[in-house]
Parts: C-alpha cells; structure tokens; sequence
C-alpha cells in the first residue's frame, strides 16, 4: 500500500477540482469539464496506488478502477458511471469541433465528480483506519 502517493493524488485531485470551479465560473465550460475530468482521473489513481497499481492509458486507470473497487464491491456502480460519463465528456470538449455545454451539463458533471472525490475520500479513510 502507498499512502504517500495516495494521499499526493487525493491532492492533486482536489486541486484540479479547483481549477475546474474556477474556470466554469469564468464560463469556460468546456476547460471546466477537462479539469473536472482530471480531477476524478486522479482520484482514481489515488485508489489505485493503495493497491500499487496503475496503467499508462486512461481507459487503463478506468478498466482497473472498476476492476478492482467496483466489481468487489468496494464501491458503488455511481462511482463508475461518473467516471466514464466525465472521460467522455472531456474526450468531447477536447476533440468535438462543435459540442458546446450547457449550464445544467457542467453542473451536472461538478457535483457527480464532487460525489465521485468524496466517496474515494471516505473509502481511504475507513482503509486507513482499518490498517
């Protein structure tokens, strides 16, 4: 188990959680929707590295996030659905010529990727307690 990185990605996620609430505040939707992405990217891989794993692809991180905290059980079928419904939305807001977003879209996205942050929050907590 690597808590230090752990917690270093935990970090950086909620730090690019930021970023996104101060770009969708600008009305950058579609910058906001890429760093809420990344932010719930780096969550994931804050999970993974308590199992010291980790992928060089993006659908890599997904594929062992679900792997390995969905299907166990460990966490809810939500949590997986948040994290492909964002890896699709930023694949739209990065390479679609002319998806625009909406208001309700990105705030759609902010709180489920908030939901996504928080539940890993609490998951490495109660893993941290039980160790």
């Amino acid at each position: 188990m690597n808590l230090s990185l752990s917690r270093w990605r935990l970090e950086k996620a909620e730090q690019t959680f930021i970023e996104g609430d101060q770009l969708f505040k600008l009305g950058s939707y579609h910058g906001a929707i890429n760093r809420y992405y990344y932010a719930a990217f780096h969550a994931a891989r804050a999970l993974l590295a308590l199992k010291k794993l980790d992928a060089a692809k993006h659908s890599g991180v997904i594929s062992l996030f679900n792997r390995e905290f969905v299907k166990t059980g460990a966490l809810n079928k939500r949590s997986s659905k948040t994290l492909s419904m964002i890896f699709t939305l930023r694949s739209e807001a990065d390479y679609d010529d002319f998806r625009n977003f909406s208001l309700d879209e990105v705030k759609e996205a902010r709180l489920a990727v908030r939901s996504f942050i928080d539940e890993i929050i609490a998951f490495i907590r109660t893993t941290n307690l039980k160790n």
